[in-house]
């Protein structure tokens, strides 16, 4: 090959305490670069092609010609080089052969005894007139999930809402028919609630405990923050209610750890602070952020300065967090834990989350959607209970939604640790799941950044921790 090209869209270079730290974008691993590996590359940066022997010539004297050609095969061998005369030809198209259903989120009730301002559901209801599902149609979902899981043995049921709680006799019968169901097939079962608390009583924490449940809380942080958006059907604030709720379930609750989770809407970004309060104060195991960036009401989005507050502040969780990490110690942020997890893995997304490969939400009618998020919504289901899932249709929405060639996503380079963003971001913003969520791609290549920075020195100063406390969480979810 007489000449060659760097392969910008391949790599990504981040500074960490002085050291040069590569991110090889198509497989998410980290290198560090050597003296030579960092003369190699700045070279390549200079112009558009360089050819192997002027790389020899310009280093003569200064470093070894065998290391500076063993860096060019590396190079070439990572795809961060290529012959320039090459014509790079089109990826081959994705094509989706197997997806085996591994998790079923059942909507249970489209009631809540809350009126939070910012809830993206669309058929939220009142309690008194929600819609519950059927205890068949729960079953045949426990029974579809059973049949579509192939070879996977373990498997997990979720139990959604609404407020899910206020169908706590249905999600009894559902829970003793699936674990019966998957004791006959020697099949796993995981289960999992996201509830607001409100509902919690000891029986109820016991019964839950005794079934190893994982559970979420919805609480948005102090009282300030919280009652800004979460409030009761008659106005009024509820965090005195779901903080003194949260604490009982942390004193009595021993099966699995408790996370919480914090939609940071307008006016709500002292990150910080709601850390504390529900880490420190409160007890959770861990805490979740997710900001409003799409909504029906743009009074409840965040606006580019609480977004840049919320960064600020999400940095100094992660500072925590390497702290803490340093001290063999996790500091329970799970939004930076996640990033290092990935990263740690290897992860290498095709697609942006497990929705419809792997994951599908079942609506009272027995309808099966993408995700738990667009039960209620306009965009058509993807079978049902009774005639299975529509999988040409769902294979279709899959292979275009993988089909990122031409597209913003196709060399950025966090394009295989988000891979185009969440389907109902960009359905709630642009009326179109497929639609790249470009309004915080910067926000989220700088997140990105973040994490590598904090994984390097990690790496650096005591990996121990990413055995003792990364790879063990899978186990807890």
């Amino acid at each position: 090959m007489s000449a060659l090209r760097l392969v910008h869209e391949n790599l990504h270079e981040v500074g960490v305490d002085g050291r040069r730290v590569l991110l090889h974008v198509p497989t998410s691993a980290l290198f560090e670069l050597d003296a030579v590996a960092g003369a190699v590359l700045d070279r390549c940066r200079q112009s558009a092609t360089v050819a192997a022997a002027d790389l020899e010539r310009r280093f003569a004297g200064e470093l070894d010609a065998d290391a500076v050609a063993a860096t060019v095969q590396e190079f070439l061998q990572l795809d961060l080089l290529r012959d320039a005369a090459a014509i790079t030809p089109p990826r081959p198209p994705v094509t989706i052969h197997d997806y085996p259903l591994s998790t079923l989120v059942l909507n249970v009730d489209t009631g809540c005894n809350l009126a939070c301002h910012y809830c993206y559901k669309e058929d939220l209801a009142r309690p008194a007139a929600g819609r519950r599902m059927t205890l068949a149609t729960a079953e045949r979902g426990v029974d579809l999930l059973l049949q579509q899981a192939g070879d996977r043995r373990r498997v997990n049921l979720v139990f959604f809402g609404g407020e899910p709680l206020l169908a706590l006799d249905l999600i009894r019968q559902v829970t003793d028919y699936a674990e019966r169901r998957c004791a006959e097939s020697g099949t796993a079962l995981d289960l999992s609630l996201t509830t607001n608390a409100t509902l919690l009583d000891d029986a109820t924490i016991d019964w839950l405990d005794a079934h190893r449940f994982g559970l979420t809380v919805s609480i948005d942080g102090p009282a300030a923050a919280h009652d800004r958006h979460r409030r009761s059907v008659g106005g009024g604030g509820t965090h005195a209610l779901v903080s003194a709720k949260a604490r009982r379930l942390l004193e009595r609750y021993r099966a699995r750890p408790v996370g919480a989770r914090v939609t940071l809407a307008a006016g709500n970004t002292d990150v910080v602070a709601i850390h504390r309060h529900l880490r420190d104060e409160l007890g959770f195991f861990e805490v979740g952020f997710a900001p409003v960036t799409a909504a029906d009401d743009d009074r409840l989005r965040l606006d580019d300065a609480e977004l840049a507050t919320v960064f600020a502040g999400l940095r100094e969780l992660a500072d925590d967090y390497l702290a803490a990490a340093l001290a063999d110690r996790n500091s329970g942020f799970s939004n930076m834990h996640q990033v290092i997890t990935d990263l740690h893995e290897g992860t290498r997304k095709v697609l942006p989350c497990g929705a419809g490969l792997g994951m599908l939400a079942l609506d009272g009618g027995g309808d099966l959607h993408l995700c738990h998020r667009f039960v209620g919504t306009e965009m058509p289901a993807f079978g049902s209970v009774e005639h299975g899932i529509d999988r040409a249709r769902l294979g279709r929405f899959l292979e275009t939604a993988a089909a990122r060639d031409g597209s913003d996503c196709a060399t950025c380079r966090i394009r295989h640790l988000c891979a185009g963003g969440c389907y109902h971001e960009a359905y709630a913003r642009h009326g179109d799941p497929l639609q790249p969520t470009l309004h915080y791609c910067t926000l989220m290549r700088d997140w990105i950044d973040l994490g590598l920075e904090v994984y390097a020195r990690i790496l650096e100063h005591n990996p121990d921790f990413l055995v003792r406390h990364v790879a063990p969480r899978r186990g807890l979810s």
